[in-house]
């Protein structure tokens, strides 16, 4: 099945059909892919994941990804049990034997591991963290190809760090499917969320620009996940001279926009053409995005 107009969609490959995938040291075929139902994170969603993309051979920004990860699982107390080393070489190990080199998009996931029984409570773990990774072909389309997104802004509000922490990369991701949930029922390909003070803050699974002249502004991060491609888009745009804002700014701001954007690991930068029913600038992708995009690109493969 395609879902084109997704932040996160892709054309379906049958070679992902038989990729191997990594579970706690084994490469398995991807039916017979499990954890058990007493795994933290099947239970709770007890847990922290990162996405890489593999492009010509490199991982992009695996050292700000490690970082992440080991961060995110530092501030649940999660012990990941495999050094920086370890991971690297099992996430080579996934590529090399699925004879992967380009175009591949990677999920990592570590969870608390198995508990003794199904309860919150994390003294219950029985062994170390359980690892898996998912590596399937995705390559992103080109920007020229894509046909912009629509967005709807959804009546689910971000969280400050003192209610979830959005900059943790776990598992539980609930609030943000109830809102991509509501945009799609709403006729759009997914939602944009609002912090609590009315600003906005992000998309449920990306992070959102608008384009006013040939600025580029974003939210602050204060109540949304601080993406890397959306820093990496950032870092390139002020590469070549644009400037990048990361600022509040309004619904009325947004709609008054001459361009939006969205971004994210598989992606890239996904223009967006309506927002609740409004047509962005001209509602086709617009010049300024596509040279973000270009920009993105240059320093992402230059890092």
């Amino acid at each position: 099945m395609t879902i084109a107009n997704s932040s996160q969609g892709y054309a379906p490959d049958p070679r992902n059909d038989d990729v191997l995938v990594y579970v706690d040291g084994a490469l398995v075929p991807r039916a017979r892919a499990t954890v058990s139902v007493f795994d933290s994170g099947f239970v709770l969603g007890d847990g922290v994941w990162e996405g890489l993309r593999l492009v010509e051979g490199r991982l992009l920004q695996l050292d700000a990804h490690l970082d992440r990860l080991w961060e995110g699982a530092g501030s649940i107390d999660l012990d990941i049990g495999r050094t920086r080393e370890e991971l690297v070489a099992a996430i080579r190990e996934t590529l090399d034997a699925n004879g992967m080199t380009d175009g591949v998009h990677i999920r990592l996931m570590l969870t608390r591991g198995v508990k003794s029984t199904v309860n919150q409570d994390p003294r219950f773990v029985t062994g170390r963290a359980t690892l898996v990774i998912v590596a399937e072909w995705k390559a992103p389309r080109p920007t020229a190809e894509k046909p912009g997104l629509t967005l709807f802004t959804s009546t689910f509000r971000t969280s400050g760090p003192d209610v979830f922490d959005l900059r943790l990369n776990s598992h539980s991701r609930l609030n943000l499917i109830q809102a991509l949930i509501q945009a799609i029922h709403a006729g759009a390909d997914e939602a944009l969320m609002l912090d609590p003070r009315g600003f906005v803050a992000s998309c449920n699974s990306t992070n959102f620009f608008i384009v006013r002249g040939r600025e580029i502004w974003t939210s602050t991060g204060a109540y949304s996940f601080k993406g890397l491609t959306q820093s990496a888009v950032i870092a390139g745009w002020r590469a070549v001279g644009g400037v990048a804002r990361e600022t509040d700014f309004t619904l009325a701001q947004t709609y008054a926009a001459d361009e939006a954007f969205i971004t994210g690991t598989l992606g890239g930068v996904t223009p967006v053409t309506r927002i609740d029913g409004r047509t962005v600038g001209d509602g086709t992708p617009g010049p300024l995005t596509r040279e973000v995009a270009q920009a993105y690109k240059d320093w992402v493969m230059q890092g």
